[in-house]
């Protein structure tokens, strides 16, 4: 596990590596790198967390150690003048910050969170725009859901807040056009449908950047912009400015201490809080071992909730029923939450307990946490005579229309079904990490593989050919490495199948952060609008 977090943060530290690469470039043009606006416009020890570190990792290139992680931007939940945010900044150190294909599926998954938790929305921009030796008709229809969620966003009175820190060309115009208000920057900012080059070709017109798109420009002359800044940093302490004045329908405090830096930075207690947070009495660092490098030897997830739990102490729910199915109810930083976990195949007497406690916690209003550990539904003649199909439906079923928020962490196994009804990706909870041992797919590779010479070699049976060893040995291996290489944690999340990887360790500070935000949202008052703030 060490061996695989220690990869982890290797490939976190890429894309920040590559986009330092360009530092002369920045300082040449007086700029702040993509990181240190973040930093600056974060308050300074307040917790944050990263999302979608892994975005586009081995899909640019099939090289593991050529591929950049990220998706060219940075994304994350933090503190702006003491209101919780979502912080988008376009990594215009990497490629002029033009949209690679998963940057665009992070930014309208941030925005999903966003809207789901009413947080406000800060995008700090510098981008060419659509990569043209790059371009691919999908993404461009499809991108047009980034600016459909901006006006959704503004519309929900979710504050939209742009700092237009380069240039923003043909669609990049509209993240400003559609964001409630704008910061700009002298001789640094630019903003038109189509610039100089695409001008001439189209009309014949000549004409210059500052002229048809500049920072100045727009401040006096199109309105698009409101604030004009000198540089970088008046341009963020201008936006923290514009935030701490939203406080009046999203202001809330910083909540609660994490302790462990790695994933979420330090912060300070929130003044004058009743929350009683008692750690759990087993060692974080137990998580590291916990789990067994193989899939296959069995594992009690109890032990896992125990050292993520306050106090480690655990009500759990139907323990002798379907026991394969972990039904717990805890707390966590304060929270009270429900828990679901596997110890094995989820059967049918699992598939009813965990209907059950899923009615259970929507009724006693409970998120639910789902610690993936299964290979899926149990399968044979007794199970299908059993009802497994009706009743892991049934299952299915509590999941989807939960009236609870729930999270869900992959620990180890998320194979078939299981992955459905653990609340996987497809079934939209509210946050998903993964831990970096985590494996997902339909099924195992071996069983995959197995399956697939059964079928060939009876095929080759009824045609009365007697099948090659050699061949099927090497389609079974073929097989295999193609399921197992699309199984691994890093991939999936590379492909956005999970909001991050994350350390084990950090599971409780992870969860913690997220049901702190899950609480903000439910008790902030928005005003929503027929409309979004239109620009005048």
């Amino acid at each position: 596990m060490l061996a695989r977090i220690e990869q982890l943060r290797t490939l976190e530290q890429r894309p920040g590596a590559a986009s330092a690469a360009s530092r002369p470039v920045f300082d040449k043009r007086g700029q702040l790198l993509p990181r240190e606006r973040v930093a600056l416009l974060l308050d300074p020890g307040a917790a944050y967390l990263p999302l979608c570190s892994l975005a586009g990792y081995m899909q640019d290139t099939k090289d593991p150690a050529a591929s950049v992680p990220g998706g060219g931007m940075v994304a994350g939940i933090g503190f702006v003048s003491g209101v919780r945010c979502m912080v988008v900044a376009s990594d215009s150190g990497i490629d002029a910050g033009a949209i690679q294909a998963m940057g665009l599926d992070k930014i309208l998954r941030v925005q999903e969170i966003a809207l789901a938790n009413k947080l406000p929305f800060l995008h700090l921009v510098e981008s060419a725009g659509a990569n043209l030796l790059k371009y691919r008709v999908e993404g461009f229809v499809q991108g047009g859901a980034l600016f459909r969620n901006l006006a959704r966003l503004s519309a929900a009175g979710i504050p939209v807040i742009t700092v237009q820190h380069g240039s923003g060309t043909a669609g990049g115009a509209y993240m400003p056009g559609l964001s409630d208000v704008v910061v700009m920057v002298r001789k640094r900012s630019r903003a038109f449908l189509a610039g100089p080059p695409l001008l001439m070709a189209a009309t014949g017109e000549v004409a210059t950047e500052e002229e048809l798109g500049g920072a100045e420009m727009h401040t006096s002359v199109s309105g698009l912009g409101e604030y004009l800044a000198e540089d970088d940093r008046e341009a963020l302490g201008m936006a923290r400015d514009i935030v701490a004045r939203t406080a009046n329908t999203v202001r809330a405090e910083p909540v609660q201490a994490h302790a462990n830096p790695s994933t979420l930075r330090q912060a300070q207690d929130r003044p004058g809080s009743a929350r009683t947070d008692c750690g759990p009495r087993y060692p974080a660092d137990d998580l590291l071992s916990l789990m067994p490098a193989s899939l296959r030897e069995p594992v009690d997830m109890r032990e896992v909730i125990a050292r993520i739990v306050d106090g480690s102490d655990l009500l759990e729910f139907k323990p002798l029923y379907g026991a394969a199915t972990v039904c717990v109810q805890a707390g966590i930083g304060g929270h009270a939450v429900g828990f679901i976990t596997n110890n094995g195949p989820i059967d049918v007497a699992g598939a009813n307990k965990a209907t059950h406690f899923i009615q259970w916690m929507c009724q006693l209003g409970h998120p639910i946490v789902y610690l993936q550990n299964t290979t899926g539904y149990m399968v044979g003649k007794e199970s299908e005579q059993g009802g497994m199909i009706k009743h892991g439906s049934k299952m299915i079923q509590a999941v989807t229309n939960a009236t609870v928020p729930q999270i869900t962490i992959q620990c180890g196994a998320s194979f078939g079904a299981g992955n459905y009804g653990m609340c996987g990706r497809g079934y939209a909870p509210r946050f998903l990490f993964s831990w970096p041992n985590a494996r997902t797919a339909v099924m195992g590779g071996e069983q995959a593989a197995r399956t697939m010479q059964i079928v060939a070699e009876a095929g080759l049976a009824r045609k009365g050919i007697k099948p090659d060893p050699a061949q099927s040995q090497a389609q079974f291996d073929r097989i295999v490495a193609l399921f197992e290489s699309q199984a691994d944690a890093f991939y999936t999340s590379g492909l956005l199948l999970d909001d991050g990887v994350i350390d084990p360790r950090d599971t409780r500070d992870v969860l913690s952060f997220c049901l702190d935000t899950i609480a903000q949202a439910a008790a902030r008052e928005l005003r929503p609008m027929q409309f979004g703030v239109a620009r005048m």
